[in-house]
């Protein structure tokens, strides 16, 4: 009887002992993908957005990871492509282990995810897309948590600042695809709003920086100033050109680009003085919690990057999915990260604050605008 009893607990301790292995290797890992783009003409930008999450990811899994889970950051490249994006995308779905979906950039590439319905059947939240697209916020979609402030909101503070200066022939240029159009209509809806019409429209074709037809228009049409909705590559060919050509009209820029990429692209000549609207705090000087955090990060983990927008952007975006997982408890589901990035309700991050709910999934409208100046730094 001792002998059988004995038995018993050799056997119940070895199935606790095969339970909590089973439980600790679940708990091992907490996959993130983040599909990027590391090539073609974003591939300065994608580089950035992959580093700001990468420094937080790292921090947290150096610190015990999440209820004892560590962070897998797997990224990819799409090539800035939207059928690369789909497709990376759908097949990071079907893996039971991915939890969320971080950081993804393209309008155009991520209102494809959505028409295709590759969101709703995956079912995993995508947080901090590096986009401001009014179609991935109008109508509601429960399945992306947008940590900045979009086009619309943008292109009404930079319309405002030019009227303001006493500007009323406005032009665009502006890629055209998804991007382009909603920075377009973005426009198009502010200056309408002050009754205004603009001078011109002028796209370029998406992934090249052909934009001498963009060029010939607006130097045509005299405009006073030139609201930009494009990247880094077609800002700086622009730029250039068109001050070539004797344009003096006021350059402007939405928050996509990169002012140290424009510079040596361009040359400090051409965009001296080209204003950029920007979707988070000024992250070059420590005044605030966040920045001061993503400083001394970015120092240990961030193998010599210098301070940057877009990293400090997807720092930021990495903080709320951090803080959502926490709140998701151990194990999370896709379905109970959703639920518990909903609580995030004007929670703050270091100095700036992000708010979501069952029935809002734009966590900030903030929006200033800055300057490149004489010597090539970016100014407020």
């Amino acid at each position: 009887m001792f002998y059988g009893v004995a038995r018993l607990r050799r056997g119940l301790a070895c199935l606790c002992f095969a339970l909590m292995a089973a439980s600790a290797a679940q708990a091992a890992e907490l996959t993130v993908v983040q599909i990027a783009p590391l090539s073609g003409v974003l591939a300065s930008t994608g580089q950035q957005m992959v580093l700001g999450g990468k420094i937080y990811f790292d921090w947290v899994n150096d610190n015990g990871g999440i209820h004892g889970a560590k962070i897998r950051h797997v990224v990819q490249d799409d090539g800035y492509k939207v059928d690369e994006t789909v497709r990376l995308t759908r097949e990071a779905l079907q893996k039971p282990e991915v939890i969320a979906l971080f950081g993804f950039a393209g309008t155009a590439n991520v209102a494809k995810l959505l028409s295709d319905g590759v969101l709703e059947t995956g079912g995993a939240p995508l947080v901090a897309p590096y986009t401001g697209g009014e179609a991935l916020r109008k109508p509601f979609n429960p399945y992306i948590f947008h940590v900045r402030a979009g086009y619309a909101d943008e292109a009404e503070h930079m319309v405002n600042q030019v009227v303001t200066l006493g500007m009323t022939r406005i032009a665009v240029m502006y890629q055209d695809d998804a991007f382009g159009k909603a920075g377009l209509a973005g426009v198009e809806e502010a200056t309408a709003r002050r009754g205004l019409k603009l001078v011109a429209a002028a796209p370029y074709e998406r992934n090249t920086d052909q934009v001498h037809g963009a060029v010939r228009s607006i130097a045509t049409a005299d405009a006073q100033a030139v609201i930009m909705i494009s990247v880094n590559r077609s800002t700086a060919a622009f730029a250039k050109q068109y001050r070539a050509a004797g344009g003096g009209a006021q350059l402007f820029n939405i928050s996509v680009v990169d002012p140290a990429e424009l510079v040596k692209l361009a040359g400090v000549q051409a965009v001296h003085g080209l204003g950029i609207s920007q979707v988070v705090p000024y992250p070059y000087m420590a005044n605030k919690p966040a920045v001061r955090e993503y400083q001394t990060l970015l120092q240990k983990y961030g193998q010599g990057q210098a301070p940057n927008y877009t990293s400090f952007e997807e720092f930021l975006g990495a903080k709320v999915l951090v803080e959502g997982l926490r709140r998701a408890g151990p194990n999370p589901t896709r379905a109970r990260l959703i639920q518990a990035l909903e609580t995030l309700n004007n929670f703050d991050l270091g100095g700036t604050r992000v708010s979501f709910s069952p029935a809002n999934r734009v966590g900030s409208r903030y929006v200033e605008v800055t300057v490149i100046g004489a010597s090539g730094k970016l100014l407020r």
